[in-house]
């Protein structure tokens, strides 16, 4: 026993010792070239190490999320507190306190500490979203307060009004920051996501070559930036609400009763045959069969071949689905929207996973209209109210298929929006774009029921104490960085420090995540 003990502690010093001269080649060879190094080592390396099951759920509000109407302060306003400023600044955008959902909030909370001292305001959130208001009191979800993209920390107005500190490019525009979230190296060109760059590392470790069928990577809303990889072994693989993406011109050729992709009779080959557009595919796919010499030609036809087999792969995980015992239709009935769709999806592809192959795989969806620059009070409603619902009903599909501790949700977006409206009249004023903004975390593994990060001053302008980005409009500096929010997501999965490091090269620059004494950032057990 004891020369195994030594035998297992040699190796993990040894892929320690790996590790980390790859990571420190990331100021020689880049961050690409440091990638590539890791990953060939941590393939090397991996085998029998990676067990369990975990899932990363990445849920992305395109249009910039207004979060400072999902939880704001509820308190009774007096001159000088949290509420009066939050009623002068908000104006016509704000929310009544006596139709918010109130918060219960531990004594021990600390997302107050830095800009409003000890005292706990009462809080709550938005009154269209009880389901995530329930998760939140039965410590299920958690706040992660004020996040947003920064090349360096920006510690006052003053730094950002002077500038004297390097500032993410474009900031303020949706493409640019949609990339820079996605990417979390906002002073580089985009080159890959750090879902991608997570995927690429943890793959080799976590799922067996021999069993893993499918990507680590699945997105539910299109190719995204978020997935994108840097060595190409981690592809992210697309499917819709509904399922499968079928090859074109062959939609009608599946049978709804199988995952046979071929219509009518079976042929002695196990092809259905019978009907024109099943010969039509199976000529098809004897085609891809066929090895080419142009080298063009050939890759081609790999990547065809790939995405029919892992089109079998998703169905058979569908099929297994429907036999886990969990009506997926009565859970997500009051979640009959896009999110709902899409998340009922990734509930499903859990409960089949034994059929995808892997330890860890990673989720993106994505719901829109969230650039409200106008009607905000009554879209924005409606947009929470998909958010809660969605939430509630994916928590329920989890906890009634056993997977809860196994997956952790969380939100991103382009930006938050200005703290002041853009016109005094209630029915038409919208908010504009901003900076630092509120997400959410779900799961069982998230240390639910309190508020993370550091809750902005809501003080506009050059007031005291205000963190508003050299205007008026109340666009709050961040005070948590993409990279260290993601950080604490991408350790949860599997990541040791050093991948960490590799995965995001600008984590160095913020104050250390898994310090609760700095960063407030202990959101995951």
């Amino acid at each position: 026993m004891a020369m195994k003990s030594r035998d297992k502690e040699h190796r993990r010093s040894r892929r320690d010792f790996l590790r980390q001269s790859a990571c420190a080649s990331l100021g020689v060879t880049g961050l690409v070239n440091a990638l590539a190094q890791m990953r060939l080592m941590t393939a090397a390396m991996a085998q029998g190490e990676g067990t369990g099951y975990k899932a990363l759920v990445c849920l992305f509000l395109n249009g910039g999320h207004d979060s400072n109407n999902l939880i704001l302060p509820i308190d009774v306003a007096s001159p000088g507190n949290l509420r009066s400023d939050y009623q002068n600044g908000r104006g016509v955008l704000s929310i009544p306190r006596e139709t918010a959902i109130p918060l219960n909030l531990p004594t021990t909370t600390r997302a107050f500490n830095r800009h409003h001292g000890s005292e706990i305001p009462a809080m709550g959130v938005h009154p269209s979203a009880p389901e995530l208001a329930n998760l939140f009191n039965t410590g299920k979800a958690a706040f992660v307060c004020n996040v947003g993209t920064l090349a360096y920390p920006v510690p006052s107005r003053s730094a950002y009004t002077s500038g004297s500190v390097p500032l993410p490019p474009q900031l303020y525009s949706h493409s640019d920051q949609q990339t820079q979230w996605q990417s979390s190296i906002p002073d580089r060109p985009f080159a890959s996501g750090w879902g991608g760059r997570a995927a690429d590392l943890l793959h080799a470790s976590y799922n067996s070559s021999a069993a893993s069928k499918v990507s680590m990577s699945i997105s539910l809303a299109g190719i995204n930036s978020f997935q994108v990889g840097t060595g190409g072994d981690v592809v992210q693989y697309v499917v819709r609400s509904t399922g499968t993406v079928p090859l074109s011109g062959f939609n009608s050729v599946s049978d709804s009763t199988d995952n046979n992709p071929y219509d009518g009779a079976l042929d002695p080959n196990g092809y259905r045959i019978d009907r024109d557009q099943g010969k039509r595919l199976k000529a098809f796919e004897d085609i891809m069969r066929l090895t080419h010499a142009n080298l063009h030609e050939e890759e081609y036809n790999r990547i065809v071949r790939r995405a029919r087999a892992t089109e079998a792969t998703i169905g058979t995980a569908l099929t297994a689905s429907a036999t886990s015992g969990v009506d997926f239709n009565t859970i997500f009935a009051n979640a009959n929207h896009s999110l709902g769709d899409q998340l009922k999806m990734i509930a499903k592809l859990i409960a089949g996973r034994s059929a995808l192959g892997n330890n860890r795989q990673i989720f993106f969806c994505q719901v829109g209209g969230y650039d409200t620059h106008q009607t905000l009070l009554s879209s924005h409603a409606n947009l929470v109210e998909e958010l809660s619902s969605g939430l509630g009903a994916f928590h329920d599909a989890l906890q009634a298929l056993g997977m809860w501790n196994d997956v952790v949700t969380f939100t991103a977006s382009d930006f938050n929006r200005t703290f002041t409206p853009n016109s005094t009249d209630p029915a038409r004023a919208g908010s504009d774009h901003a900076w630092g903004g509120h997400t959410i975390v779900m799961g069982g593994a998230v240390n639910g029921g309190d508020l993370y990060g550091h809750f902005p001053s809501l003080k506009t302008g050059a007031a005291t104490g205000s963190i508003d980005a050299g205007s008026t409009r109340g666009r709050w500096i961040p005070d948590v960085a993409v990279d260290q929010y993601a950080a604490v997501l991408t350790s949860w999965m599997g990541a040791g420090s050093n991948e960490i490091q590799a995965i995001f090269p600008n984590l160095p620059r913020f104050d250390d995540p898994f310090q609760t004494t700095s960063a407030n950032l202990a959101f995951i057990s």
